[in-house]
């Protein structure tokens, strides 16, 4: 099996040191960036609900919903970085307008996402957000890409169906935690108990995704709510969804098996920074997530300072070379990259099976 490259280690402890000062979040750049995002796209989603359909309004419309909503979304991921205890009302805010609306509340991804940061499980086979698709066949890729399709309805499916059932069965209860109730990437991916402690109003949470959606259904059935809203709404989330799997493509190089930890080291030469454009690539990789490398190294740094991070290590790292490593021009450069390292790590295995002795009779 292929396993990570570049054994060196990076810098870690000249980096902190430079970049020191930019680990405070600013409450104004959150709450203004994240207000106009979300209005923006639910605004977008009314104006497409109303418009004739496949019209030129409607399309646009839905084109910035899917980019304004996944925007406003992704700050499900700054959520799980938070200090427990600080940004309270954002997390209320962001939950009842964005979270919740959209069948994806905050526990969903808090504790999972902080176990993809453990350096005991960072790419290994307990890291939801992890699989070897780096060295897997390529067209694995296009599974991925096909699943967007459908969970915008297991979303709704989970909550507006389960979460009551769940309610009369404790075993149900229990098979609903580990098996529906994360973002992850890895489907067979089993949620530890101990994850209820990163966010401890998700049955709040998930109670309100139950009212919001079966009391949508329910107003659509009973001639309050246009058919046009619920299919609207099952667009655009399934565009955000496929959004967020591109960019998850380009997260991670995803060279390890998952059979052994990493190092810190490993791990940011694994992981992937596309600057590119600032405006075009903040509408695939928004809320700082077109530094994810940079992000790895710094969890907890907020993410309007991981571009001012980023220049000042580039120009203040003795030698800034291992740190540029990890960096990819655009989104069509990271993913061809992908596809190319798939193909020789395959290429590699079946040349390395072919070789393997035959067994003794």
């Amino acid at each position: 099996m292929s396993s990570p490259e570049k054994k060196e280690e990076f810098p870690l402890r000249e980096a902190r040191r430079i970049v020191k000062d930019l680990h405070t979040p600013n409450p104004v750049i959150y709450w203004f960036d994240f207000l106009v995002s979300n209005t923006i796209g639910w605004a977008s989603v009314i104006l497409a609900a109303q418009s004739p359909l496949f019209s030129f309004t409607q399309l646009g419309a839905i084109a910035i919903a899917t980019v304004a909503l996944f925007r406003a979304v992704l700050f499900i991921h700054e959520l799980s970085h938070m200090k427990r205890g600080t940004f309270k009302f954002f997390r209320v805010i962001w939950n009842l307008t964005c979270g919740i609306p959209l069948q994806v509340p905050s526990f969903t991804y808090a504790g999972v996402h902080i176990d993809h940061h453990k350096p005991q499980i960072y790419g290994t086979k307990e890291d939801g957000e992890y699989l070897p698709i780096g060295i897997q066949p390529p067209w694995q890729l296009l599974l991925f890409i096909v699943a967007s399709i459908f969970p915008p309805f297991v979303l709704a499916f989970r909550f507006i169906v389960l979460t009551p059932l769940s309610y009369l069965h404790p075993k149900l209860r229990a098979l609903v935690w580990r098996h529906a109730s994360s973002l992850t990437v890895d489907l067979m991916y089993e949620r530890p108990e101990s994850t209820k402690n990163n966010d401890r109003t998700w049955q709040l949470q998930e109670f309100g995704a139950f009212l919001f959606g079966a009391g949508a259904v329910t107003a659509w059935y009973f001639g309050y709510l246009p058919l046009a809203y619920l299919g609207v709404w099952y667009v655009t989330t399934g565009l955000v969804l496929l959004l967020n799997t591109v960019r998850t493509f380009v997260a991670h190089a995803y060279k390890n098996p998952g059979d052994e930890r990493m190092t810190r080291s490993q791990e940011f030469f694994d992981s992937i920074d596309v600057p590119g454009n600032r405006f075009i690539t903040s509408m695939w990789a928004p809320v700082g997530l077109r530094f994810h490398a940079t992000h790895h190294l710094f969890p907890s740094m907020p993410y309007h300072n991981l571009g001012k991070a980023r220049r000042k290590l580039i120009a203040e790292l003795e030698d800034n070379e291992p740190y540029l490593r990890s960096t990819r021009e655009n989104l069509f450069v990271a993913l061809a990259r992908l596809i190319r390292e798939a193909k020789d790590a395959q290429r590699e295995n079946k040349v390395a099976t072919t070789r393997q002795p035959a067994e003794a009779p």
